[in-house]
């Protein structure tokens, strides 16, 4: 049995400019807040980033770090549409690859099990195939003879994921409402990396459904307390809205030299602190 515990520096000096990224959680909830933040303080960069988009897409796409984004979507749940995944995409600054939801999480499914693709009617009949001309289709070898689309597996050469508890060896508990499907990122990467509130020595007791993310899909374990931050991390906090409204009205530069300037994720989330406290 192996210690897998690393900083967010640790993990990021494993990541390379040009690289595939998956980043688990969907939309401003349960994100790997921490490990995205560190990944803006390296010069990574020409990333293609895998995603359910929350500001995880905004705060990369800001910072002029992706190349190809492929999403269902991007957006901060109570805030519909991602407003600075919305500037960069309307400045051209990446290339986009927008599929469905049941699309994508096909496509994971096939990179978790080393298959090239998987059929699947969603997409048949609406725009998804005019606006990604490289998608193809399949006909069933059987009688019925119906036409899938062939979802192209999203295979990654890293994943980040957040939970809500880890142990050192690399299993992961999730306590809220939802997987977000964080344990086919994992196994559909190359290398996989969670975050997670606390590092316990064991789940004695836990529900058997709430252990989603097992050891041999993982290659190191982060704890960061409020490591999601500002994205929801339930039951552990609720998103931060009044932080997001800020990172939402507030200009990129301006947001960025405030709080994301810091040379780690203690003095981030210092500047967290310091703007609720000027707030009351």
């Amino acid at each position: 049995m192996t210690d897998k515990t690393m900083t967010p520096e640790d993990v990021v000096r494993r990541l390379r400019s040009g690289m595939t990224v998956g980043i688990g959680g969907w939309g401003s909830r349960r994100k790997p807040m921490a490990l995205v933040r560190a990944l803006l303080r390296s010069p990574v960069t020409d990333l293609t980033v895998i995603s359910y988009g929350g500001p995880d897409v905004g705060l990369l796409a800001a910072a002029g770090r992706i190349r190809t984004l492929i999403a269902p979507f991007a957006t901060l749940d109570s805030i519909p549409l991602e407003p600075h995944f919305r500037a960069a995409r309307q400045a051209g600054a990446f290339e986009l690859m927008e599929i469905d939801e049941a699309m994508f999480m096909w496509g994971l499914h096939a990179a978790a099990n080393r298959l090239p693709f998987l059929p699947v009617r969603a997409g048949i009949g609406s725009d998804v195939m005019r606006v990604n001309p490289g998608l193809r289709t399949v006909t069933s070898p059987y009688e019925d003879g119906e036409t899938f689309v062939a979802m192209p597996a999203l295979r990654m050469d890293a994943a980040l994921v957040h939970l809500n508890r880890a142990d050192r060896l690399g299993n992961g508990q999730y306590l809220g409402p939802d997987p977000y499907f964080d344990d086919l990122f994992c196994e559909a990467a190359d290398s996989a990396y969670l975050s997670c509130e606390r590092i316990v020595d064991g789940f004695k007791g836990a529900p058997a459904q709430s252990l989603l993310v097992k050891r041999y899909a993982v290659t190191g374990v982060v704890e960061s307390p409020h490591g999601a931050h500002f994205t929801s991390c339930a039951p552990d906090y609720g998103r931060d809205e009044p932080f997001q409204k800020l990172y939402a009205s507030t200009p990129w530069a301006e947001f960025a030299e405030r709080f994301l300037s810091g040379p780690d994720e203690k003095s981030y989330q210092c500047a967290v602190q310091s703007w609720h406290e000027e707030r009351t």
